[in-house]
């Protein structure tokens, strides 16, 4: 709910269009928190909350249940994000609703009930091209979250010039994620050239010594450069969380539409 929403509610209270009961009632509706399906609780409160819906983590979840968070949430008339979806959910979910789109790459389905505002602009950087998946994860929530998101690929610091010459689009981003794996270099020597936040990704790619990210997660929390900071490994969609809010908050004009 609203402020302006809320000023209406106890306008019609004050004016005698509605006694106590029927304004508590409405009360009690408005700030209902959760629906129940069969197998989940969605959280319905918290757009209003946090700005966003609630986002579903796909693994260990039947496609009923899938389907029944997009559901509410389009009758809420909220968009809908899942992430790490199999190509079976996926199907089974666009089966019912055709307008909801995969990306087989970042695992993710999204369904757009009323896109938001676009504002602010998110670089992600993937070190190599096994990194993809995660770097798309995050590119694909930039997108749902209403921000213009682009991808550079494949410019890890095993060839530094190519990271030098995609200087001018880092510059065009208000935040930038930076996905690596191996030793996880890449988001210091991306935050040498820039003045906006970094957010770094570790990744589980490499070998033996890589540890299953624990490797780059350490370089990262241990970088030199001051505007990196780091989330957890393969969490391509944190990363792509954080950057879009900051990146729509450098562009804030007035509330969204």
């Amino acid at each position: 709910m609203t402020q302006d929403s809320l000023e209406v509610l106890l306008q019609r209270w004050q004016s005698g269009e509605w006694d106590v009961a029927q304004l508590e009632s409405v009360l009690r509706k408005s700030f209902e928190t959760t629906s129940i399906t069969s197998e989940v609780q969605i959280d319905i409160d918290r757009e209003r909350r946090c700005g966003y819906p609630e986002v579903v983590y796909g693994p260990g979840k039947s496609p009923e249940a899938i389907r029944d968070v997009f559901r509410v949430q389009l009758a809420a008339g909220q968009n809908s994000l899942a992430t790490r979806v199999t190509p079976d959910q996926a199907q089974f979910v666009i089966d019912q609703f055709p307008a909801a789109k995969y990306n087989p790459v970042a695992r993710t389905l999204t369904q757009f009930n009323s896109p938001p505002k676009p504002r602010g602009r998110v670089i992600v950087v993937s070190a190599g091209t096994s990194d993809r998946p995660i770097a798309e994860e995050a590119v694909e929530t930039s997108r749902w979250m209403g921000c213009e998101a682009d991808l550079v690929l494949d410019v890890g610091v095993a060839g530094p010039h190519r990271l030098i010459a995609q200087r001018d689009r880092l510059a065009k981003g208000d935040a930038i994620v930076v996905v690596a794996g191996m030793e996880g270099a890449l988001p210091s020597v991306v935050a040498g050239w820039v003045s906006v936040p970094v957010i770094a990704v570790p990744t589980s790619v490499g070998y033996g010594a890589n540890l299953g990210g624990f490797a780059p997660l350490l370089g990262m929390l241990n970088s030199c450069a001051a505007n990196v900071a780091v989330v957890n490994i393969d969490a391509g969609f944190k990363g792509g969380y954080l950057a879009s809010l900051i990146a729509r908050q450098s562009r804030q004009e007035g509330p969204d539409v």
